[in-house]
């Protein structure tokens, strides 16, 4: 639907709706619920992505005490904001400790991890051959590689799905250009990249290993930076975020952190950090059997 045609219907209904809509996503609508049950600590948005996610991927993690959750939150009519009933304190827990866990165990999992280096490495070099003239793509994957995504038009927006982006994989896995082919393949056959975690050695000892690992490739005529690098995650399973989650009590209203030794621990930042390179290579902090090559393994 095209952008004036949507702001046509919004001022049929209300001339000032857009107005109050802007304030919502900018966080400046004067009443803060409003804007806190669309993007908070607590939003609809976050508890909807981790109950369909766990659904999706079988994971036990993402599994919510829903009608616990939605019984104990309410509306706090001095500070106009979104709160959370005291007997509740136990269901909202329980809510933080399974987003953490589903970062932990599934957002973060190394294969999606490998899987997703890969396909920045494949829209990397669409977008250098695209800039060739040596490439082939629709109106919106062109749009998506050629600008920011910060202007792109509505229509372009709206126009990307997993269908779209999915189809020029497949499309692009029998391209001329080796690096491409090559990356579009691994990534509709499975064919990943090994990730190994190296969290508990030293910045030295991770830079020391990735550098034996780009030698290997340089000599095998590989591009080293394309198929190995060090990959960072950071996770924190609770901040004071957009006025945090707050508990009424007796005492008034209380940031959940205060009440909670749970959160408290949660609250504890936890960055990760991985190798990722081709299986066939030694990394050296773990001797990995070498085993035989794959045929054609590195003929990209």
């Amino acid at each position: 639907m095209p952008s004036d045609l949507v702001r046509g219907l919004l001022d049929s209904f209300d001339p000032a709706l857009w107005q109050q809509i802007i304030q919502v996503y900018a966080h400046t609508h004067p009443v803060p619920c409003i804007w806190q049950l669309v993007s908070s600590q607590l939003d609809c948005d976050r508890i909807d992505y981790l109950m369909r996610d766990s659904y999706f991927t079988g994971a036990v993690y993402g599994q919510l005490d829903l009608d616990r959750i939605v019984l104990a939150l309410n509306y706090d009519p001095i500070s106009q904001q979104l709160i959370v009933e005291q007997k509740g304190l136990a269901a909202i827990e329980h809510y933080l400790i399974v987003r953490s866990f589903m970062y932990a165990q599934i957002y973060n999992h190394a294969k999606n991890l490998s899987a997703t280096w890969i396909l920045e490495q494949a829209f990397n070099r669409a977008r250098e051959l695209l800039r060739q003239e040596k490439l082939e793509a629709d109106e919106v994957v062109t749009a998506w590689l050629s600008q920011s995504n910060d202007w792109l038009s509505l229509a372009h927006y709206l126009g990307s799905d997993d269908i779209v982006f999915s189809y020029h994989l497949q499309r692009w896995q029998h391209h001329t250009d080796p690096t491409l082919s090559d990356f579009c393949q691994r990534y509709l056959n499975r064919r990943l990249l090994k990730v190994q975690e190296v969290t508990y050695a030293t910045a030295e000892e991770q830079a020391s290993l990735l550098t034996n690992v780009q030698h290997q490739l340089f000599s095998e005529g590989v591009d080293a930076a394309r198929y190995s690098g060090l990959r960072h995650t950071w996770s924190k399973g609770y901040s004071v975020y957009q006025r945090g989650i707050q508990i009424k009590t007796r005492l008034g209203l209380k940031d959940i952190n205060q009440l909670s030794p749970l959160v408290q621990t949660l609250s504890e930042p936890a960055q990760r950090t991985w190798l990722i390179y081709p299986y066939e290579v030694q990394a050296g902090v773990c001797p990995l059997p070498m085993g035989d090559r794959i045929a054609g393994a590195w003929e990209i």
